[in-house]
């Protein structure tokens, strides 16, 4: 793959940041992160053909760059991305003792040093669920974009709940210990993140709307952009 190709998944390595997706950085970019404790993987399952070229030359790369993560129980579809972003939590939090685990599609440009100081002000606060926070129609036609086959779930309004965006957004420590815990019994739902924020909904935790974490939007300082 070219250097333009998207990462997903750093984090802070026994510090704050776990992140889900970057663009691309050579090696020695890669090495001087982990050295401010901030680790980056592209964050990608398996084929459904088990074994074939696609998943050989994952494997070939990843030997030679070292900047994936397998989830090996996960089958890459666009329409598991729900369960891969539950994937993604459970198996960041196993390896990476971080603070925060960050969630970024891979369309999307960071601002890394903007999200870093982000971070770094919210360090040591517990159950911190961050980003863009939106609700929006639910989608009860099939065959149209965005479709929710669980429609009828969500009242006569059809409203989707209050929940982050899905282009950016952050998780505490305990949080993503959650979905590690309890990542057999999570139900997942069209999109990841309605999924994620569904999970959200029966915690404690606290709502950060953050408008930096809104990728088209025209502030100056925000740390992301669509790609």
């Amino acid at each position: 793959m070219s250097n333009s190709r998207h990462c997903d998944g750093c984090g802070n390595h026994h510090t704050q940041y776990t992140c889900y997706s970057l663009h691309g950085f050579p090696g020695d970019a890669l090495r001087k992160l982990e050295e401010r404790g901030v680790v980056i993987r592209f964050v990608i399952g398996r084929s459904p053909n088990r074994g074939d070229s696609l998943d050989r030359n994952i494997d070939e790369e990843n030997y030679q760059t070292k900047d994936f993560l397998i989830l090996e129980g996960h089958e890459e579809a666009q329409e598991e991305l729900p369960k891969k972003a539950k994937f993604f939590f459970s198996t960041a939090v196993q390896n990476w003792d971080a603070d925060f685990y960050v969630k970024v599609d891979d369309n999307i440009g960071l601002e890394l040093d903007g999200l870093i100081e982000l971070l770094e002000k919210r360090r040591g606060q517990d159950s911190a669920y961050v980003g863009c926070m939106k609700s929006g129609d639910v989608v009860t036609v099939i065959g149209k974009p965005w479709f929710e086959p669980d429609w009828w779930k969500f009242g006569d309004e059809k409203s989707y709940f209050r929940h982050a965006a899905g282009a950016v957004f952050i998780l505490s420590k305990n949080l993503a210990q959650y979905i590690n815990i309890n990542s057999v019994s999570l139900k997942t739902y069209a999109h990841d993140d309605i999924s994620v924020g569904s999970w959200m909904m029966g915690l404690r935790a606290t709502y950060i709307d953050d408008s930096r974490l809104c990728c088209s939007n025209a502030r100056q300082d925000k740390v992301c952009s669509l790609a």
